[in-house]
């Protein structure tokens, strides 16, 4: 398993709020900006930005994502790193669950 999101990329992944059951954790990445390989928990997602990414597992298979503003997104606990393949910067909202 990959090293926490928070840790590999902090300039990316700021945690708002933490207790036992659940973590808030903004996220922001610059346009052309990627991170590392990293984990995350189960995690539901709420854009606050329209952008497009780019999701590359560990196996190296790869998923070009549109994100609109507004929608929410469901994702199993992952690892993978992200790039930001847009002109705008990504915003997000990811609720880790524990």
């Amino acid at each position: 398993m990959a090293a926490d999101a928070v840790q590999v990329a902090p300039d990316v992944y700021k945690i708002l709020f933490e207790n036992e059951r659940v973590r808030l954790i903004e996220a922001r990445l610059r346009p052309g900006a990627a991170t590392a390989m990293h984990h995350h928990r189960d995690n539901l997602v709420y854009n606050l930005t329209d952008g497009a990414v780019t999701f590359t597992d560990e196996s190296g298979e790869t998923i070009e994502v549109s994100l609109v503003a507004g929608e929410t997104m469901w994702f199993p606990a992952v690892d993978h790193s992200t790039h930001n393949t847009g002109s705008t910067e990504v915003r997000a909202l990811l609720f880790e669950l524990k």
